[in-house]
């Protein structure tokens, strides 16, 4: 009878270890799923974050090197036109030859420069922005500011008048060394850019 009770507690001890043991092994299954989803989770997170830090700094190139090239068009129309003033001061042109050629460039010369400006407002780069807002601002108030009658912001009958000739040149000059300067900062900032890339 003993013998009995005792192989009946030990079936009882077997199934009920059986038991513990199913209900224990879901139990930790589940624990290290959750603990391998966490882990996936985070990984996902760390390289989602990766990618959107290339993302801005690949956006940062891009706007210093079109900024860049920007530039250089409006180093070169400098150019042009300082070319221009001279060749009118020493005669080898006519004021109405000289005046239709440079009126020709201040609508492009105004959009380039506005582009330049926008460009740093889109990128959130104030410093730059408020370096080219003022020359943005100067060539929209010269062209709206042309008298009606006029050829446009550089007209013949006035271009030896009251030494506007003299200020057309002196107002290249400067716009060529702002130029100057704008380059080597878009230069530095995308050499860097590039270079934290």
């Amino acid at each position: 009878m003993t013998e009995k009770i005792n192989h009946c507690y030990s079936l009882s001890g077997s199934r009920l270890s059986g038991v513990n043991h199913v209900h224990s092994s879901p139990l930790g299954g589940s624990a290290a799923l959750t603990l391998s989803q966490l882990r996936a989770a985070q990984t996902s997170q760390l390289s989602g974050n990766k990618n959107c830090t290339c993302g801005k700094r690949n956006m940062e190139a891009a706007v210093f090197i079109l900024s860049l090239v920007d530039c250089c068009a409006l180093i070169f129309l400098s150019v042009y036109f300082i070319i221009t003033l001279s060749d009118l001061e020493c005669d080898y042109i006519n004021a109405r030859a000289c005046c239709s050629k440079l009126n020709k460039w201040v609508i492009p010369e105004m959009v380039a420069q506005c582009l330049s400006t926008m460009l740093m407002l889109v990128s959130m780069h104030w410093f730059i922005l408020l370096l080219n807002l003022p020359v943005a601002a100067w060539n929209i108030y010269r062209y709206l500011k042309v008298p009606m009658g006029n050829m446009g912001v550089f007209d013949p009958t006035e271009i030896h008048n009251r030494g506007l000739l003299k200020s057309h040149m002196k107002e290249a000059m400067i716009k060529l060394g702002y130029h100057l300067l704008c380059f080597f900062i878009y230069l530095y900032s995308m050499i860097l850019a590039l270079i934290n890339d």
